[in-house]
């Protein structure tokens, strides 16, 4: 199993695309609070469709709550336009989580610390454009982690 992470998303839309990428994809989601909206917000019902009852998700009230369940990936890969490695670049494994900061702020710098060697981005081809769309830049690293492990 594959988990997707996101810190504190603040767009319903984005999640509830990211959770429906999730559901087809059979990938457990992690929520970490606190959201920007609250999950019967019908803008994330629109854009999860009827697929939010196939979804596999976890919310957590703060990184730390996250961080001591026992069940959580024993890897994590931040995903971070402050990184040097490509997303490409990184042997996944079944198990593996990759994080994404909100599309605001990103990830705080303690979670940087915590994970500085596992650390990846999606590189940008235009030196003036720094990151993708939320749910875009998800469907992309998980779809990548499929093409690793054989789809």
């Amino acid at each position: 199993m594959i988990h997707v992470i996101l810190f504190r998303p603040e767009i319903p839309q984005n999640t509830g695309n990211i959770g429906r990428l999730c559901a087809c994809t059979k990938t457990r989601l992690h929520l970490i609070h606190p959201l920007g909206f609250s999950l019967s917000d019908r803008y994330l019902k629109r854009s999860g469709m009827d697929y939010w009852r196939y979804l596999d998700v976890q919310e957590h009230a703060s990184w730390e709550d996250f961080l001591q369940k026992a069940d959580r990936p024993q890897r994590i890969w931040l995903l971070t336009t402050h990184a040097q490695k490509a997303y490409t670049q990184v042997a996944f494994h079944d198990g593996d989580g990759v994080l994404f900061g909100s599309e605001g702020a990103g990830c705080p710098d303690y979670v940087h610390q915590s994970l500085q060697d596992f650390r990846v981005t999606i590189p940008m081809l235009h030196p003036e454009v720094r990151s993708l769309n939320l749910a875009t830049s998800v469907g992309i690293v998980r779809y990548e982690i499929l093409r690793q492990c054989g789809l």
